[in-house]
């Protein structure tokens, strides 16, 4: 490989540091037609995934690295060679961060020592040790570490980083450290320890090195780099700063030439389940579904056993049955700990997740379509997402935990980024503006217009504008856990989370995604907590209170009048007002109501055709009559996800599959081409099958319009089962209902006050807060509720040990 390779490259994700996202970096590399790009942020590979994606679309050779913290404070750029190199880089971030207090990181030299094998070591910025032995006139000792470093990666995996940002004592400190070179036999590699794509964003780094230190710009002189020579320069201006040491040039070329790794994982990173003797795991989720078929049909009917077949088919062609597993095996502890638990979004399409109880809902009998899950053309991982009641997820995170093991199990990380108030909040205050100008900008939504005439605040606007989408410290994802069968660290990096005792991998949802790891979601629901504790206090055991079926009047009775304070997914104002009109009368309709008061069945324009035609105030129209029984439930308006699936298989001849693959290109953004490509095959299909070219446009404009606004029927069907039994608790419980409510604050749309107003409505005994009577939680008693010392504002849970204790 020829030509400058820039090899030191920070990113935003070296937090509060790097001014210049991943692609930003790639696309100028790729405008000064850079052959290859490192990304070495500090410590981490947050950016990894977004920084490869961007890399392999614009042409540029992606590098993976870090630079890494040493225990002494000293700097080392390490580059990842091949996939040994990415192990030891992963588990080498996560000794380093499990060394130091959250968000710092530390590495121990013996742990560096056993883990050098695959990656190539730059002796480092200013901050590395033998610059900084030099700096401080210590020739001896720099020849001692430049030894070191050579005698750990061996002498072609070592190599001493040069850089020039035209500072005072530039020149002498690079022709020391080429003699510290040629002394000890290490070849020398020019770097230029990027912090921005472009020049002008020097001043955006100077405000996140300000933010990072909770310091002003008047005060940081000493912390800020003292120019704006830290972009990224293209070969000539870097060909010219080292025309003494040509070969720095040149070898950035030759080190470029021998990294060629890009993380890429699978299904097989995941734990194997283990199955019984002389079995397989395809075999035996064949059994247990086979079984519970058994169970819940008694006489299995022939429409269960096809889709059951062709599900198991295309899941062990997929190589899924693993994952069911483990994804069951979760499942499976909850129910026999008495946690409540369900599935939602596309996994309740699944007629092998319903037997496997992860689901609530039989897809046949609701019309649900597997391939809106998982199908032989999308190959992607799919997503199982299950609640379980939030008092509880602990438990179920600590079983994995204590199931897999530490090393083997860990939550997903979030990004928090900036947006507007944060962005005024923190670049306001490293600007020096007062404290009382900053709040009353932040409490404004056009607190700005007013100040542009001010230079001040003109670079406040600009700078803001600049850093908004940054990412500012790591969060903790809301249930994602990563579970793999050999050792985390050697996947991804770890790091410490707020929470004692919990840990997180330095990718988000998409990085994960992209890598091909396959994260279960462990999501908290406190609807699901009130539920359990109402079947709790009625008594009986956890499935026999609540109705099995869902035909109760009294149910849709309460709906239909609008009678939803503290009913799951249809308490708020939009919904009260469409209760009235609406007037549900079967579980179907439910599924339709809480699908039409969301952003896209709104924002596409959904809502008022379905109503005037439910009202009878227009007439219930199809395309084409094929198209009756796949829309008759939502009147012929595609309000559904799996509809679009449905219209372009019966219409135009499409598999499942493809009918997935086009539903996610009308939903795509940036799916132009691959629309008009399912265009010409979904014109071609319904001509194939004797239908007017019209009715083909038609139907396809229908799909555009809709298809990237409709809202998935089976995340749907599963909320509304839980919108049916708090229903039906409200309406044949109140007390129970109400008290269980309170207990489980906050949730949904109204406060504690407004709930007891409507507990009063109802005709229920509210008994205040008693010092002897009261338990720590509302109790339910003859003829409505006690309240718990839970709703004494600022009485917490200890407080109430101690006085329950004393008591």
């Amino acid at each position: 490989m020829t030509g400058y390779s820039e090899l030191h490259c920070h990113s935003t994700f070296s937090l509060l540091d790097g001014a210049s996202h991943p692609e930003e970096l790639v696309a100028r590399a790729a405008a000064l037609e850079m052959p290859a790009l490192a990304l070495t942020d500090h410590n981490a590979v947050y950016g990894a995934m977004r920084f490869v994606e961007e890399a392999r679309t614009a042409g540029v050779q992606p590098i993976l690295g870090a630079e890494m913290t040493l225990e002494d404070g000293t700097h080392l750029t390490l580059l990842v060679e091949d996939e040994t190199g990415w192990f030891n880089l992963c588990h080498l971030i996560s000794a380093a961060r499990l060394n130091a207090p959250k968000g710092e990181a530390a590495l121990p030299y013996v742990v560096l020592r056993a883990h050098a094998a695959g990656l190539i070591a730059l002796s480092g910025c200013r901050l590395g040790s033998i610059a900084r032995a030099l700096l401080e006139s210590e020739w001896a000792e720099a020849l001692r570490l430049a030894r070191d470093l050579r005698d750990l990666f061996g002498p072609d995996h070592a190599w001493i980083e040069l850089q020039q940002h035209l500072l005072p004592g530039d020149e002498t400190l690079v022709a020391g450290l080429v003699a510290v070179a040629d002394a000890v036999g290490l070849g020398y590699v020019a770097t230029n320890n990027v912090h921005y794509a472009t020049r002008h964003r020097h001043r955006l780094q100077d405000i996140l090195v300000c933010i990072r230190h909770n310091t002003t710009l008047e005060k940081a002189g000493h912390l800020r780099r003292p120019n704006s020579e830290y972009y990224l320069k293209p070969a000539d201006k870097m060909v010219r700063l080292f025309a003494r040491y040509p070969k720095a040039i040149v070898n950035t070329g030759r080190i470029a030439a021998r990294c060629h790794f890009e993380p890429q994982y699978g299904l097989q990173d995941l734990p194997t389940y283990s199955v019984p003797p002389n079995t397989t795991p395809a075999a035996y989720l064949g059994t247990l579904c086979a079984e519970a078929a058994r169970q819940r049909y008694g006489t299995v009917p022939d429409a269960v056993q096809q889709r059951l077949a062709y599900e198991l088919d295309i899941i062990t062609r997929a190589g899924l049955a693993n994952y069911f597993l483990v994804v069951w095996d979760i499942v499976r502890f909850a129910r026999n700990t008495d946690i409540r638990c369900q599935g939602r979004g596309s996994a309740a399409n699944s007629l092998v997740a319903y037997l496997l109880d992860i689901t609530p809902i039989d897809p046949l009998a609701h019309n649900l379509v597997f391939e809106r899950f998982l199908s032989d053309e999308r190959r992607l991982t799919p997503d199982i997402d299950i609640d379980f009641q939030a008092d509880r997820r602990e438990e179920v995170i600590q079983y994995v935990y204590e199931r897999y093991g530490h090393d083997h199990a860990a939550m997903a990380c979030t990004f928090v980024t900036y947006r507007r108030r944060s962005a005024v909040r923190d670049v306001g205050k490293a600007l020096g503006l007062p404290q009382h100008a900053l709040s009353a900008i932040t409490s404004s939504l056009n607190g700005l217009e007013g100040k542009r005439s001010n230079p001040v605040y003109r670079q406040l606007t600009d700078l803001c504008e600049q850093i908004k989408g940054f990412p500012r410290h790591l969060g903790i994802h809301n249930g994602g856990m990563v579970i793999t069968g050999t050792p985390i660290t050697r996947r991804v990096p770890v790091e410490p989370a707020t929470l004692p005792d919990r840990y997180v991998v330095q990718w988000d949802k998409t990085g994960l995604e992209t890598a091909g790891l396959v994260k279960i979601d462990i999501l908290g629901l406190r609807m699901l907590s009130l539920i359990a504790e109402a079947v709790r206090t009625i008594g009986g055991d956890r499935d026999g209170v609540l109705p099995a079926t869902f035909d109760d009047p009294a149910v849709y009775d309460l709906i239909g009048r609008a009678d939803t304070i503290g009913v799951f997914q249809v308490e708020s104002r939009a919904q009260a007002q469409l209760q009235p009109v609406f007037q549900p009368q079967h579980f179907a309709d439910l599924i339709v109501e809480i699908s039409l008061i969301r952003p896209g069945p709104i924002q596409g324009n959904m809502v008022h055709p379905y109503l005037r035609r439910r009202l009878g105030v227009e007439p219930v129209t199809y395309a084409h009559p094929v198209l009756e029984p796949m829309l008759a439930d939502t009147l012929g308006v595609i309000l559904f996800q799996e509809q679009v699936l449905q219209v372009a298989r019966v219409l135009a001849g499409f598999s499942p599959g493809q009918g997935e693959l086009l539903r996610r290109a009308l939903g795509s953004k940036n799916a132009a081409e691959a629309i008009e490509a399912f265009h010409a095959h979904f014109v071609q299909g319904v001509l194939s099958q004797g239908i007017a070219a019209g009715i083909a446009e038609e139907v396809f404009d229908r799909l555009r319009a809709f298809a990237g606004y409709s809202f998935p029927k089976s995340h749907a069907a599963a909320f509304a089962v839980l919108v049916y039994q708090s229903a039906w608790l409200k309406a044949h419980f109140p007390a129970t209902f109400y008290a269980a409510l309170l207990n489980h604050q906050p949730m949904g749309f109204w406060s504690p006050a407004v709930i007891t107003g409507d507990a009063q409505r109802h005709g229920l005994d509210i008994q205040p807060v008693d010092l002897h009577r009261s338990e720590g939680v509302c109790t339910v008693v003859e003829g409505g509720f006690r309240l718990g010392f839970n709703t004494v504002k600022g009485f917490g849970e200890a407080s109430i040990t101690r006085l329950l204790d004393a008591r």
